[in-house]
């Protein structure tokens, strides 16, 4: 087993609303285990029957509110120890922090903020292929209220009452070679 590229995938949005004054961009896999006893353990598996979580891979706020596009590894190109203090974005867009900050915490080598784009990485014992939804919101706020160091779900708290309109597309992942 190999670890990809962590580049981030490119994605194109058009036809904003009208009256849209900013983009938020929220990628989740909605299949996380929602417990990590056998995660990637020789000799186990993890049962596509157990419950699972929500991961937040990339968020990010104040994307300017018109037709645009991110590129292929325009945010993320490569892993980062510790993770990415300051990645790139579209001009005027801020990056919150992913869930792979909590993830790494126990680990000494890689342990640190982990802001933008993080990519797929799922238990290659995993019965289950994760799904990832990258989710596009069309806001009437100029600039979405979240400082420093937010979330995934911070951002999806502030922007409640404010999104005009939302687009998804959906990506799959495995490592479970069985499930190819």
């Amino acid at each position: 087993m190999q670890l990809g590229q962590n580049r981030n995938p490119q994605l194109s949005w058009s036809e904003v609303p009208a009256g849209a004054r900013s983009l938020v961009l929220v990628c989740m896999d909605v299949d996380v285990p929602s417990s990590l006893e056998d995660f990637n353990k020789d000799g186990r598996v993890i049962p596509a029957s157990l419950p699972r979580v929500g991961f937040c891979h990339w968020v990010m706020v104040d994307i300017p509110a018109r037709d645009g596009a991110v590129a292929e590894g325009e945010c993320s190109d490569g892993i980062t120890a510790r993770g990415k203090k300051q990645p790139p974005g579209p001009p005027g867009s801020r990056q919150g922090i992913n869930e792979y900050t909590g993830f790494m915490a126990a680990d000494p080598d890689m342990a640190g903020d982990y802001f933008g784009y993080e990519g797929p990485c799922s238990p290659w014992n995993d019965e289950r292929i994760h799904h990832y939804h990258f989710t596009l919101y069309a806001t009437d706020l100029a600039r979405c209220p979240v400082e420093g160091r937010f979330t995934g779900e911070q951002v999806l708290a502030a922007i409640r009452g404010h999104v005009l309109a939302e687009a998804t597309i959906t990506g799959t992942y495995t490592l479970n070679a069985a499930l190819l």
